[in-house]
């Protein structure tokens, strides 16, 4: 339990709803939560990936975070990507190891559906491609480029979006 502290606090809505979509898929099995943990650890991870880097200068170049510096402020450029890199890779490798398959039949087929589902919320039809109609519409990428209410809905569905239904999903999966 202490290496899903993550989690302590209870403020982060995605993790939240995956615990909350485990104990629905399998209404009062005291143990179902725990299943869902490392879902939820590793979407709270992704997210935090994602803010890391949509802080850099090559993004939002942004100092402050819920009124904090920065980690590339404090902490350099590299270091932050490295940071967001890291919190990525260990979000899937998560998925992967946790929970075990030791007495739970057909655990592997649904973590890799969980898997599958995260990785497609997360990469560029989720999460980055989102990112990418951000930094298209500031002109950080080739030229500015007006949005219309559809396109700030697709992107805010992509960029903040995406991570919602997947911790749905997947804290029902597992």
């Amino acid at each position: 339990a202490m290496r899903y502290s993550l989690l302590a606090g209870g403020k982060r809505l995605s993790p939240i709803l995956a615990l909350a979509a485990a104990a629905a898929a399998a209404p009062g099995d005291p143990g179902a939560s725990a299943l869902a943990m490392p879902a939820a650890c590793a979407i709270e991870m992704i997210h935090t990936y994602s803010l890391i880097h949509d802080d850099l200068p090559a993004m939002d170049n942004d100092s402050m975070r819920r009124g904090k510096p920065t980690l590339h402020v404090v902490y350099g450029e590299g270091l932050a990507i490295l940071a967001g890199d890291g919190l990525l890779a260990e979000a899937f490798a998560l998925l992967a190891r946790d929970p075990g398959e030791e007495g739970r039949p057909g655990i592997a087929a649904r973590k890799l559906a969980a898997i599958r589902r995260i990785a497609d919320a997360a990469g560029a039809a989720g999460m980055v491609g989102g990112q990418a109609i951000d930094l298209q519409a500031v002109g950080r990428n080739q030229g500015p480029d007006t949005l219309d209410a559809d396109g700030l809905k697709d992107m805010h569905a992509r960029k903040t979006g995406a991570l919602i239904p997947a911790a749905l999903v997947c804290g029902g999966l597992v």
